[in-house]
């Protein structure tokens, strides 16, 4: 089993820390948080400075996992050895391609995300089963390593979580609506409660607490997901302001809300009623696998195991 350097110890990349070394990988980090690595390291774990890392890494021809804040990756490609493995965990993934390609194209990198995490944050907050059953996105791309490509996905299912292949601008679109937007939305609507003053809050109740939750996330990690995906959550906005400036003019001009309740509870009914699923085999070193990774993730399906170079997937 391929050994694993994680940069960054915080809830993302300490919970690949632990996951990867329960998995009975050999495991070490790096952070630039004293307080993170100290606590690390009280748990049993490897943590040393970025240099020394970096050059384990080489010299053990190590998986590295970038999961640092966007804003912090680019110190961390610039400190990358030649040919080193690389994947990352950040949640936008066209930047932090483009980063690669300008800063460290001598990097053989995959991209990744998994799609768990809570609205707390640093070691303490991360967990070994974090990213069980959970969806691990990898950026299957024309011109990606296979071999990395075969490591990043053995990590995440080691991790016990499946694969959704897709490419890095059809991921950063998908985020923007499912994950970026309900940050900004979970902002907005604390703050309006909030302006109702103290009796709105003291009444606050379920439907309040779970549309706000990840407005508890720590505001510099949301911004920088956030502004780091800007076009395509400028694109996501416009559609929920447009839905929302809908149902003002309806409420305003006939008092009904129909349409946009009932689109809504049909979506919701999409999201947890999930079709059947079959079984699906894809040969990773045919030239067409990249192409049919991305178009099982198109369709909704995923990876859940590997049989030496052949995928097994599930697929509706």
């Amino acid at each position: 089993m391929r050994s694993v350097c994680v940069v960054g110890l915080g809830l993302i990349g300490g919970s690949v820390l632990r996951a990867a070394a329960a998995a009975g990988r050999v495991t070490w980090g790096a952070t630039a948080s004293t307080a993170d690595a100290e606590a690390a390291r009280q748990d049993g774990h490897d943590v040393v400075d970025l240099a020394d890392a970096l050059e384990r890494a080489r010299a053990r021809d190590a998986l590295v996992v970038v999961a640092v804040p966007l804003p912090a990756v680019e110190e961390v490609l610039r400190a990358l050895p030649e040919g080193v493995r690389l994947t990352d965990v950040v949640s936008v993934k066209g930047p932090v391609a483009d980063l690669v390609r300008r800063v460290a194209p001598h990097a053989r990198y995959v991209g990744g995300h998994p799609m768990a995490g809570t609205s707390s944050s640093g070691w303490a907050a991360g967990r070994t089963d974090l990213f069980h059953d959970a969806a691990w996105v990898v950026t299957a791309e024309d011109d990606v390593d296979r071999d990395v490509l075969v490591d990043v996905l053995e990590l995440a299912l080691a991790a016990k979580a499946h694969v959704v292949p897709t490419t890095a601008a059809e991921h950063d679109a998908a985020v923007a609506r499912i994950s970026h937007l309900p940050h900004l939305l979970a902002a907005v609507l604390a703050s309006v409660g909030a302006d109702g003053g103290p009796l709105a809050l003291s009444l606050a109740a379920g439907s309040f607490g779970d549309g706000t939750r990840v407005a508890g996330s720590r505001p510099e990690l949301v911004r920088a997901m956030c502004e780091g995906n800007r076009s395509a959550l400028l694109g996501a906005v416009d559609d929920a302001l447009g839905r929302l400036g809908a149902a003002r003019g309806s409420l305003a001009s006939t008092g009904g809300l129909a349409k946009t309740i009932e689109a809504g509870h049909a979506a919701r009914r999409a999201l947890v009623e999930k079709p059947t699923l079959t079984d699906l085999t894809i040969d990773l070193t045919a030239p067409d696998a990249r192409r049919s990774l991305r178009e099982l993730g198109a369709r909704g399906g995923r990876v859940v195991a590997l049989d030496g170079t052949t995928a097994l997937a599930l697929t509706p």
